[in-house]
């Protein structure tokens, strides 16, 4: 079983509320029909709007992402799935992924097909050529791993690393990682970062996350979405 995460751009002209509902609408019936081992959507819709801060690197920014996992993902055999997501988006982009989930979700577990409470932060970001693969790697699922988890109010992580892109515009992403944050940090960082009351906790938190992801990351070259998510069908053998 392979995962394939989509990013997806909504067509110029096309409202997002538009958009939020044809993917619910038509996407998502597709995804089923189609026979997909899996599905997740993480749309930036009005539920996520200021849960947290944004970044930018590409120019414009990602409106939804969609996660399949499939049997396999060679071109001719996710050709369907492709043609599903071009069919409701201006433009979309697909990478290969090798998926680990340090931190599952047991907190709110997730209801087929419904909103998961709280918001899914996607952040997606470059290995800096100044430090080799391997490294890089063992900085950010290694040491780094625990550092985010002790320092934010998450109730799930998942890492994926990017194997190749699967479409030839795609962004050169290396990782793409997906953090689930409660109710109560939407719009309050105190929260996120798991200090709530505690400015002291809330400082130190900070600056230990930031400075264990400058190891990893070149902070010009990450981008982060915040989004809602919708477990659609869950991954054989996962929960969220």
């Amino acid at each position: 079983m392979e995962k394939v995460i989509y990013a997806l751009w909504r067509a110029d002209g096309t409202a997002r509320d538009a958009f939020v509902e044809r993917l619910h609408g038509e996407l998502v019936p597709r995804l089923v029909a189609l026979g997909a081992l899996g599905a997740q959507l993480n749309v930036a819709d009005a539920a996520a709007d200021g849960a947290a801060p944004t970044v930018q690197a590409l120019p414009t920014p990602m409106d939804a992402f969609v996660s399949v996992w499939l049997d396999s993902a060679n071109d001719a055999l996710r050709k369907p799935f492709d043609a599903a997501m071009a069919a409701v988006c201006g433009r979309y982009a697909a990478w290969l992924v090798t998926e680990s989930r340090p931190m599952r979700n047991t907190r709110y577990l997730p209801v087929r097909g419904e909103r998961t409470p709280g918001f899914a932060q996607v952040a997606l970001f470059q290995r800096p050529p100044r430090i080799e693969r391997e490294a890089w790697l063992d900085v950010w699922l290694g040491s780094h791993t625990q550092i985010a988890i002790d320092t934010q109010d998450t109730f799930l992580y998942v890492q994926n690393v990017v194997t190749r892109a699967l479409t030839v515009d795609a962004p050169a992403y290396d990782a793409i990682v997906e953090e689930g944050f409660p109710p109560e940090a939407v719009g309050n960082l105190h929260a996120f970062y798991d200090a709530v009351g505690d400015d002291d906790r809330f400082r130190s938190n900070v600056a230990a996350m930031r400075a264990s992801c400058r190891r990893f990351i070149d902070m010009d070259k990450i981008d982060v979405v915040q989004t809602s998510q919708y477990v659609l069908m869950p991954p054989r053998g996962g929960v969220g």
